[in-house]
């Protein structure tokens, strides 16, 4: 299969899951070098932005992502990688379980649950 890595400068999103628990770990992006290396090691290699370089989750932490299966969207432009966690279990940097522990209240006046899109 081809990815589609036209639509952000040559990178794609991708959503590391818990395969277990399916619960969101990280988001992060990876160009086409970071997927193929990815998918040759077993272990999560994202595309650092900031660096503009290729990183490796865990590689100075231990907390690695060891990847189960890869999944990818039917336009093919994002990808995601259903890991075990090693190490002490926390991917986030700021030593939490998951990057997503931080909630933004829903306002009132929101959409009904269940209501049409």
């Amino acid at each position: 299969m081809t990815l589609d890595y036209s639509k952000l400068d040559g990178l794609i999103p991708a959503v590391a899951q818990d395969a277990t628990t399916r619960e969101v770990l990280m988001v992060g992006f990876m160009n086409e070098e970071a997927f193929d290396r990815t998918r040759r090691t077993g272990y999560a290699t994202f595309f650092s932005r900031g660096r503009n370089q290729l990183w490796t989750k865990g590689e100075t932490s231990g907390n690695r992502l060891a990847v189960v299966r890869l999944l990818v969207d039917c336009d093919a432009d994002t990808v995601i990688l259903l890991v075990n966690r090693q190490g002490d279990g926390n991917v986030c940097h700021t030593g939490e379980r998951s990057c997503f522990y931080r909630e933004i209240p829903i306002e009132t006046g929101a959409p009904e649950q269940g209501g049409a899109a």
